[in-house]
């Protein structure tokens, strides 16, 4: 297929490049500076300049590429501004889905959140509500019913993500916290999935059906159960309990996933964590 990977050199996007080129297909690569091509390039994908907020823009690498797919990879994180991230996820990828409808485009696959379900304490699944008292909820709501508008649209609700490149890599911004000392044992729940595992599941969905699938590893887990082995793999010391916590957020199934044929290859994040340390 010809695919335009919208955020190339992103922390996915850099992942999933070189696997969609070996996988025999077509790429396109996008990304905001001209600076950044090269980057693209060595990926094994063609480059396009694109600003997504600048609907012209999009519609102008849209119409250039004519993808059968696009895979929507965009994010705006490095600074830790989640209103722009917000922004991007609802102007951005309303962009994105006027020009593939304009061009005739079946396909977009677009990296949402697997921290949004209801609060609970079973294993949330694809058909449970999101909550819209949480933060992010709008832009998240915005991008996926944006991308259901398309003709096969598929999001990729991914849990939180770790390895080289991410926040929780050894150099990244949650590592800094809890090396300060500002992070508590709660029993608020993460669901990871490791960015390569992230990335391959954006490859296996150019086959999916339409619909959100939630992408994380096997072992759902409280702050209270990762958080010590993650200080660990950094060197950092046991942080400690935060008094009177309240349980917040629910683990994540995978189950989904798994029956369309993805398996996570870093099943947990305790072996994960070690790895990247």
């Amino acid at each position: 297929m010809k695919i335009l990977l919208a955020g190339a050199t992103g922390v996915v996007g850099r992942r999933l490049t070189p696997l969609l080129v070996q996988a025999g297909h077509e790429v396109a690569g996008t990304t905001r500076h001209e600076a950044r091509a090269a980057s693209v390039r060595e990926g094994g994908a063609t480059p396009v300049v694109m600003d997504a907020l600048d609907a012209a823009s999009v519609r102008r690498a849209v119409e250039t590429v004519r993808p059968d797919a696009i895979i929507h990879q965009l994010t705006d994180l490095s600074g830790e501004d989640f209103t722009a991230n917000s922004h991007l996820r609802i102007k951005g990828t309303r962009n994105l889905v006027d020009a593939a409808l304009a061009a005739g485009v079946p396909t977009m696959i677009a990296q949402s959140a697997a921290w949004l379900y209801v609060a609970g304490t079973a294993a949330a699944v694809e058909t449970d509500p999101l909550d819209p008292a949480l933060p992010p909820s709008p832009g998240v709501v915005a991008l996926e019913e944006a991308v259901g508008e398309m003709p096969r649209g598929v999001v990729l609700r991914y849990g939180a993500l770790y390895g080289p490149g991410t926040w929780y890599a050894p150099d990244g911004a949650i590592a800094k916290r809890v090396r300060a000392g500002n992070l508590r044992q709660t029993p608020a729940w993460t669901s990871f999935v490791h960015a390569d595992d992230a990335a391959a599941a954006a490859l296996a969905a150019v086959e999916w059906p339409a619909g959100a699938v939630n992408i994380v590893d096997d072992e759902p887990a409280t702050t209270a159960d990762w958080l010590p082995v993650y200080s660990a793999s950094l060197g950092a010391p046991l942080p400690g309990t935060a008094r009177h916590a309240a349980a917040m957020g629910r683990p994540v199934s995978n189950a989904k996933a798994l029956s369309l044929g993805w398996k996570p290859q870093v099943p947990s994040w305790r072996t994960g964590f070690a790895a990247q340390g």
